[in-house]
């Protein structure tokens, strides 16, 4: 006779009544967890999984059916579940130890002092944070911050934890790192864990079952389950050559975006509220406006860009600091380039100068001929964050710049392109709207078009989709395919994501880890184009690209040098 799962949601709903309306987030959730289960649960922005987690911690009440621990129905939050979510909202003022002892104190009450501080010490070890006990959290990094947090839900040795995508805002080596930490606590704690994750690698990686909330008006809800029959321990490089992985990994992708080819509808989500990104419409505009064709010409094609023996060298307190030396690029005009490497490698730094945002300390940057010493029009950059004027609509943004770099065009004509590149991205029904009452995701679309409406020599894109779950990402990656593929612009992207790295690029460039960081290996992607994210999973060599890129990163991660490499 199987035991009674350790969690229970009974047809779980829950609504939220914003400016007069309710609007349904979860509709008749179910889904029951086995004690010592990992169950990872996957959605798009908005598909109610902050909602569903806060349920499950007791935080916020259902609507309608149950949710249940240990066969009990749950009626508020209890020390037997450990929350953890996205911002680590730790104490400024207090230790690492303070931070975690307030956790302790709250829910060990029957303990002594002593036990109390052999259990926040004994947590603190086991987060591996050992050697900053006496640290203030300014003194962390991101990724020990969050250890942090993960420590104190762990001391209050909770039966069930919850944790709320606490790895999206970090960098890749150190989400790695983080995920080894969950997964050696699974191991050694055989802790009941439920993961919310954007990341289909992350939730192979780590859990036994995988849940798919499925967008609906009435309310999303569990729409499909996926068991995780992968051996422990999971090796990230070796995945890669595991066809179980391959072909469960490729099933979970296809079943994502079979969703989010047919989600049309706006659906609620916990403040703040989201949008649903909306569908492209047919262009009118059928070719590139004449003044933005005229304003890019060039005879130069082959090493249209150059960057030779790059270096930049910053001062600091104990002398120059290099942080980029050696970097050499030679690019042709309309060829695409995915920069990648570990956080702090130089890949912005190297963009910087590129766009003239920063002084060469040694070497030079050519483009079509001329040297790089100052920022312009001429190269369009696309951050993270797009920093639009929020009191302007979207075609006034873009109009911005497109009146400064087409002045003998006609009113018509600068029209035109505005329209043109809002419409390429997908906000043709948007053209008058504010961008303060966008999503994240629309503004990042209206940066894409007004980047590329001013006609750049080179296109120069650091991060862009950083901040955006992955499912939004996957978006926008086919919007920026199709924008490059009509003007075949000169571009470089920085990523931290291998699989974004290898659908955009004709190269990926991987750079070795600073100090002195330079370029480690550079792989040519013979992939055809367009490309098609569901053919690119099925074609032979994608896997095999994917794993020279993994393992050149794995062998980077555990401190590999350049001339060992």
């Amino acid at each position: 006779m199987n035991p009674a799962p350790i969690l229970q949601l009974r047809d779980v709903s829950k609504a939220y009544t914003g400016q007069g309306k309710q609007q349904a987030v979860l509709g008749g959730v179910n889904l029951s967890v086995n004690e010592g289960e990992f169950i990872a649960i996957l959605g798009f922005s908005g598909t109610g999984k902050t909602t569903l987690i806060s349920l499950l911690a007791g935080l916020i009440q259902p609507d309608s059916g149950q949710i249940l621990v240990k066969g009990e129905v749950s009626n508020g939050p209890s020390a037997e579940r450990g929350l953890v979510f996205q911002s680590y909202s730790l104490m400024p003022w207090l230790s690492v130890e303070g931070n975690v002892r307030l956790a302790v104190d709250a829910v060990h009450k029957s303990l002594d002092r002593k036990e109390r501080r052999a259990l926040t010490h004994a947590t603190i070890d086991l987060v591996g944070l050992a050697h900053a006990r006496e640290r203030k959290p300014a003194q962390l990094s991101g990724g020990m911050r969050q250890r942090v947090a993960v420590a104190r839900a762990l001391a209050m040795r909770p039966e069930i934890l919850l944790l709320d995508e606490p790895l999206s805002a970090l960098d890749a080596l150190t989400r790695a790192r983080l995920q080894d930490e969950i997964e050696r606590i699974r191991g050694q704690e055989k802790r009941t864990i439920v993961l919310v994750t954007n990341d289909v690698d992350e939730a192979l990686l780590l859990a036994d079952r995988i849940a798919v909330l499925q967008p609906d008006p009435a309310g999303s809800r569990i729409g499909h389950l996926f068991d995780v029959p992968l051996q422990r321990p999971r090796v990230r490089a070796a995945l890669n050559h595991d066809p179980a992985y391959t072909a469960l990994r490729n099933r979970i992708v296809a079943c994502l975006d079979s969703l989010n080819r047919t989600r049309g509808v706006t659906i609620g989500e916990a403040v703040p509220s989201r949008t649903a990104l909306p569908k492209v419409k047919p262009i009118q505009i059928a070719r590139l406006p004449k003044a933005y064709t005229e304003a890019s010409r060039s005879a130069v094609q082959r090493r249209y860009l150059e960057l030779f023996n790059v270096s930049k060298t910053y001062p600091t307190r104990n002398g120059p600091l290099t942080v980029v030396q050696d970097f050499n690029l030679m690019m042709d005009r309309g060829e695409f380039v995915s920069l990648i490497g570990h956080s702090g490698c130089g890949k912005s730094t190297v963009l910087n100068m590129a766009a003239g945002l920063s002084s060469v300390s040694g070497g030079g940057i050519a483009l079509d001929g001329h040297e790089i010493d100052s920022a312009g029009p001429d190269k369009g950059v696309v951050f993270q964050a797009p920093s639009l004027m929020p009191w302007l609509s979207a075609r006034q943004n873009v109009s911005i710049g497109v009146e400064r770099v087409y002045p003998h065009a006609s009113a018509a004509e600068r029209s035109d392109i505005v329209e043109y590149y809002l419409q390429r991205v997908g906000l043709g029904d948007s053209l008058n709207k504010l961008t303060s009452e966008m999503s994240s995701g629309m503004r990042q679309r209206v940066g894409i078009a007004r980047a590329f409406a001013l006609s750049p020599k080179l296109m120069l894109l650091d991060e862009p989709f950083g901040m955006l779950d992955s499912l939004t990402r996957w978006d926008l990656q086919n919007v920026l395919m199709e924008v490059w593929q009509r003007t075949q612009v000169t571009a470089i992207c920085v990523t931290h994501d291998v699989d974004e790295a290898i659908l955009l690029a004709d190269r990926v460039v991987m750079m070795s880890n600073g100090p002195n960081a330079t370029i480690g290996k550079i792989l040519k992607i013979d992939l055809p184009r367009p490309r098609d994210r569901k053919a690119l999973l099925e074609h032979p060599r994608f896997y095999a690209y994917r794993e020279e890129v993994l393992q050149f990163l794995a062998d980077y991660e555990h401190g590999a040098h350049l001339d060992a490499a």
